[in-house]
């Protein structure tokens, strides 16, 4: 069994389709991958996925064995990419990954707790869905991210701020004219949802919308926080949204607080216990400074 057996496994179990992941993700032929999950299914002795008219789904075995898997890669990676720095002792390394918009307030916090580090560290920065986030630190491509606690990782998680929640409308809704808007009212106008990608968020609004009593049907699922405001504006719906994306707003959408028990949601600093940098080090001893003194 070799390392490219178990990433086309992964591709394959991600995009449903023998076709896509071998034209889109690993750029080789159809055939030459249904022979390598072939290969893998003959060493392990199982059938992995289930093919069909509708694409492929993983057996309960497949289910099983991908958990497995995507912790080997995990680990995987994380040895290269110590090996990589291991090899180049002369700079230190630190890599921050902001989920996409909270770098605006969280950087310049972080970088004044390694301002006196700086001339001897090499700072890289980046920004994305807190899933990928998740995953970077997990690999060992980054060293703390400002995510949210994401489950399915084995990562240790320290809250930092506690977000919450308003509703995303048009600038010219009806809505609009509120000071305040009630869950209650959401059922009169079509609502946009978050798609898996946004695990932690869309439980937080699911629990919000249950115990408030409110079953929505959603027009639409997105997680990208641009096609949200995009789908808002064009498809006169609401939404709910963590406050920092005001921020982020163009003028064709705009937000009101909540009225009642208004739903927060945890934004975190997460890291490996496993990882060893005396910077990531430093900067978890000074982790309240950052939260104690806000810009």
């Amino acid at each position: 069994m070799e390392l490219r057996h178990l990433r086309y496994f992964i591709a394959v179990a991600e995009t449903g389709s023998l076709t896509v992941a071998a034209e889109r993700r690993l750029h080789t032929s159809q055939p030459s991958l249904s022979r390598q999950i072939r290969d893998l299914e003959d060493e392990v002795g199982v059938e992995l996925l289930s093919r069909s008219a509708r694409g492929v789904e993983l057996t309960a075995a497949g289910m099983a064995f991908i958990d497995h898997v995507r912790l080997a890669l995990n680990q995987v990676d994380a040895a290269i990419e110590a090996a990589r720095q291991a090899a180049q002792p002369c700079k230190q390394r630190f890599a921050l990954g902001f989920i996409t918009g909270q770098e605006m307030t969280w950087l310049p916090r972080a970088m004044r707790i390694l301002r006196d580090e700086l001339p001897d560290v090499d700072v890289t920065v980046s920004s994305g869905y807190s899933p990928d986030l998740a995953e970077g630190v997990a690999r060992g491509k980054l060293d703390l991210a400002f995510m949210r606690a994401e489950p399915d990782l084995d990562l240790t998680y320290q809250v930092v701020s506690q977000e919450p929640l308003v509703v995303l409308m048009p600038s010219d809704h009806v809505l609009a004219s509120r000071d305040v808007v009630s869950p209650h009212e959401f059922g009169c106008y079509p609502f946009i949802a978050m798609a898996a990608k946004a695990k932690v968020l869309r439980a937080v609004i699911d629990c919000y919308l249950e115990r408030s009593g409110i079953e929505i049907v959603p027009a639409q699922n997105v997680d990208n926080p641009a096609m949200v405001m995009s789908l808002v504006a064009s498809t006169r719906s609401l939404t709910l949204v963590p406050s920092y994306l005001e921020k982020l707003m163009p003028w064709s959408v705009v937000s009101r607080p909540l009225a009642g028990d208004v739903p927060e949601i945890d934004l975190t600093i997460g890291y490996s216990k496993a990882n060893t940098s005396p910077v990531l080090k430093l900067f978890l001893s000074r982790v309240d400074d950052l939260i104690i003194r806000p810009s």
